[in-house]
């Protein structure tokens, strides 16, 4: 415990001081003239320095008084001063802030998984092996397969069948069953719209395809659709852009 500061010491004795005085003018005002006067009165007891000093303070500094007294003096020196003791809580138990209040209300520890990475490497690295990849395959493939150019068109002679480039192929097959505008202009635009609004119906936040079963079955229908218009594009219209058995009567398509 430390000792009463200086400044209520000093307090305290002016206090004193003030009570012999106005004690002993009283006391001289009120003896009769020629009469002995009266023995000085006696210093003030501790109960009246108690009223005048805060009790926590008389406490903490006759604690400080007995700790010095307590302890041993050095031999040819002086005496030496108690260590300070620890301030004590209920009960006299001396704890820790932080060994009482649970970490959870004061840290936010965030350990939680998170199924995201980062472009670069993860994607962009995988990306930039890929084209590598494709750029060599076609690179070796052009070496050893020469490429199928056909000969300068003639505008007096249209080529029969007459057949779009293979990605076109699909649409060319819908203008064959369908009006133009319905083939060309409904039919594409539904597909786009669905494609659109797939990622707002399906709010799936899995990356597993086994588990993303609703877009899985969206684009395997458009694929599936687009894919057999091409192949009957392809291998099953001959002349005038009928229909034939290409086991039976050839096959007219140019790779």
């Amino acid at each position: 415990m430390t000792e009463v500061p200086e400044h209520l010491l000093r307090r305290a004795k002016e206090a004193r001081e003030r009570l012999e005085d106005s004690g002993e003018s009283a006391e001289s005002a009120e003896a009769p003239a020629g009469a002995a006067s009266a023995p000085p009165p006696a210093e003030p007891t501790a109960a009246g320095d108690e009223e005048k000093i805060p009790a926590h303070l008389l406490d903490r500094s006759r604690s400080a008084e007995e700790q010095a007294a307590m302890a041993p003096a050095a031999p040819g020196g002086p005496v030496a001063p108690a260590p300070p003791s620890l301030p004590t809580g209920p009960g006299g138990h001396t704890q820790r802030l932080l060994t009482v209040v649970k970490s959870g209300s004061i840290q936010d520890v965030k350990a939680m998984p998170q199924d995201r990475v980062h472009v670069w490497p993860h994607l962009l690295l995988g990306e930039f092996v890929a084209s590598l990849f494709i750029t060599a395959f076609l690179l070796i493939f052009s070496v050893f397969v020469n490429a199928p150019l056909l000969e300068l068109a003639n505008v007096n002679e249209t080529p029969n069948p007459s057949k779009a480039p293979w990605y076109f192929l699909g649409l060319q097959e819908l203008l064959t069953m369908f009006h133009p505008m319905v083939a060309g202009v409904t039919i594409p635009g539904i597909a786009l719209f669905l494609l659109i609004l797939a990622p707002y119906i399906d709010r799936n936040k899995e990356n597993a395809p086994e588990k993303r079963k609703f877009a899985v079955s969206l684009m395997t229908v458009h694929l599936m659709f687009w894919a057999i218009l091409v192949m009957i594009g392809s291998f099953f219209r001959g002349p005038g852009f009928n229909f034939i058995f290409p086991w039976q009567d050839g096959l007219f398509f140019d790779f």
